[in-house]
């Protein structure tokens, strides 16, 4: 089963469009919604209440976040709750890098790899 993926309220920009771009050639779309978008949680969500709905919608969090989401994860993980992951991307990291790694990881991981863990995408 393919990753599926919960951009966060401030990926609603070049990388949304990147993925529309993406999408619109693969026969494999990448499967993602945003903060803010009908099926997502609404736009300024905390992140504690974006942890607890990736993990109930089975979606790994795609962030740049790299200041608070590390300790709302911790927190998250000491209640004993779990999250489907997170991707970090770097500041000034290339778009078409970013739709890349996503793709791939999308179709060729399992869930449990990411699970509980922070990772910056490569």
């Amino acid at each position: 089963m393919a990753l599926a993926y919960l951009f966060d309220e401030h990926l609603r920009g070049p990388l949304w469009r990147a993925i529309g771009r993406q999408n619109a050639k693969s026969s494999k779309p990448i499967d993602v919604v945003r903060v803010g978008d009908v099926d997502a949680p609404l736009l300024g969500t905390l992140d504690p209440d974006l942890l607890a709905w990736s993990e109930t919608a089975n979606r790994i969090i795609v962030t740049f976040d790299k200041g608070t989401m590390p300790k709302h994860l911790a927190e998250h993980l000491l209640a004993g709750n779990r999250v489907p992951g997170i991707f970090v991307i770097r500041e000034h990291q290339n778009l078409k890098e970013v739709v890349e790694f996503l793709a791939f990881a999308a179709e060729a991981s399992e869930e449990f790899e990411w699970q509980d863990r922070i990772v910056y995408i490569p």
